[in-house]
């Protein structure tokens, strides 16, 4: 198997583990407050490295994509991009200032993750299509393509990339907060 094939279907699965963590942090958070001191206390900490894993990973992802699978990014992934490049240097200007957690990091998350969710539910045809047709040398932001587990596609990825960014972003502010 070639190195491509392998990270094709290696970041599916990253994806997958990462949604997976989202749901059972989620799930203790909202059905257990009490353990919520618990996850602040272990993550909050960490939260802005590990947002800036995330950032870099979705990063080099995106770029995998394009450069070396040879798939042409639309026109809202391209805005994507734009919110998410910025992330990985934001995030290590907030670690190098020991801050712990980034609203410029935050806003652009969550802009970033309102286009991703568009543009997931784009191609899943259960939103119109009003501004996004093949622009140039650029592929229909309603062409998708499938990835692993038959529902992972590119736009899904950057959301789960965003949602964890925003999340680690509160967890860090929170644990700030508590002093």
């Amino acid at each position: 198997m070639e190195a491509k094939q392998i990270v094709n279907q290696l970041i599916p699965m990253l994806v997958l583990a990462s949604q997976v963590a989202l749901i059972m942090i989620g799930g203790v958070w909202t059905l257990l407050k009490t353990k919520r001191e618990i996850i602040i206390n272990t993550l909050g900490k960490k939260a802005m490295g590990l947002a800036l894993i995330v950032a870099t990973g979705a990063t080099l992802g995106s770029l995998f994509y394009s450069e070396v699978m040879g798939l042409a990014p639309c026109q809202l992934c391209w805005y994507q991009r734009i919110l998410m490049y910025p992330q990985v240097i934001i995030l290590l200007v907030v670690l190098r200032q020991k801050r712990g957690y980034s609203w410029e990091s935050g806003v652009a998350a969550g802009i970033g993750g309102i286009i991703s969710a568009y543009h997931y539910l784009l191609q899943r045809s259960a939103v119109p299509n009003y501004f996004c047709n093949a622009v140039g040398y650029s592929e229909s932001c309603s062409t998708f393509f499938e990835m692993t587990y038959g529902y992972i596609t590119i736009p899904l990825m950057a959301l789960t990339a965003f949602v964890m960014i925003i999340g680690l972003n509160y967890l860090g502010w929170r644990w700030i907060k508590k002093g």
